[in-house]
């Protein structure tokens, strides 16, 4: 496989299309080498337009989503160099590697223990020390002084039911979180914005589908 082909083929025939037209994200995906946060036995498909498994593979959102997910995350997010950041989903640390190439500081969260040292063992591999991958969950309520926060960036690197309230209290005033918010077959890319102490601005900004994020609440299938 041509490498540097492919990685361009990925920009111009994915994300270019899915209206991802910011020149940082664009260079920047052009220059952070996906390849290398894909897993060996699934290397061939890290440009392919499609959501990559991640081991142990035991539940559907231990996975990289796809490139066109993550750079319209990235691009909707408009991450500063002064800013600090929280993702929750290291998985392989693809996303962390992106977010720490525009910001002051990224910690990670990652729930299983294995993704957790893949990821930092691909980041350290990568040259990169301003991000942290820590092994915790983040569907529980996790305090400003835990994780060194407030945050001026969240992003949820898979899918929720509805943006919980531990989340929306971690971000800064000025802040934005980024989310796949919904139920399939469709969801909403979320974007909400800390207005105030008290205030949040939600945006819906595009629809997608991906994998649900483990553990945190789920709406009552039943309706009255």
């Amino acid at each position: 496989m041509n490498l540097e082909q492919a990685r361009f083929n990925m920009i111009e025939q994915q994300i270019r299309p899915w209206e991802v037209l910011d020149t940082q994200v664009l260079s920047l995906l052009a220059m952070v080498k996906r390849e290398n946060f894909v897993p060996k036995i699934h290397r061939e498909l890290a440009f392919a337009d499609l959501e990559i498994p991640l081991p142990p593979h035991s539940h559907p959102s231990q996975c990289m989503l796809s490139p066109k997910v993550e750079a319209r995350l990235l691009q909707d997010l408009a991450v500063q160099k002064h800013e600090k950041v929280l993702e929750i989903g290291a998985g392989s640390g693809y996303m962390a590697a992106l977010l720490a190439h525009r910001a002051a500081q990224v910690i990670s969260l990652e729930i299983e223990p294995s993704l957790a040292t893949m990821a930092r063992d691909n980041l350290q591999q990568a040259g990169i020390h301003n991000a942290q991958v820590l092994i915790a969950d983040g569907a529980k309520p996790l305090g400003d002084a835990q994780l060194g926060g407030p945050f001026d960036v969240i992003v949820v690197s898979g899918s929720l039911a509805e943006l919980p309230e531990s989340l929306k209290a971690l971000l800064a005033v000025g802040g934005r979180l980024a989310a796949i918010v919904g139920q399939e077959p469709v969801m909403s890319a979320t974007l909400l914005t800390r207005v105030s102490e008290q205030a949040w601005r939600t945006e819906q900004r595009w629809e997608t589908v991906a994998p649900r994020l483990q553990h945190f609440p789920q709406p009552s299938a039943f309706r009255f």
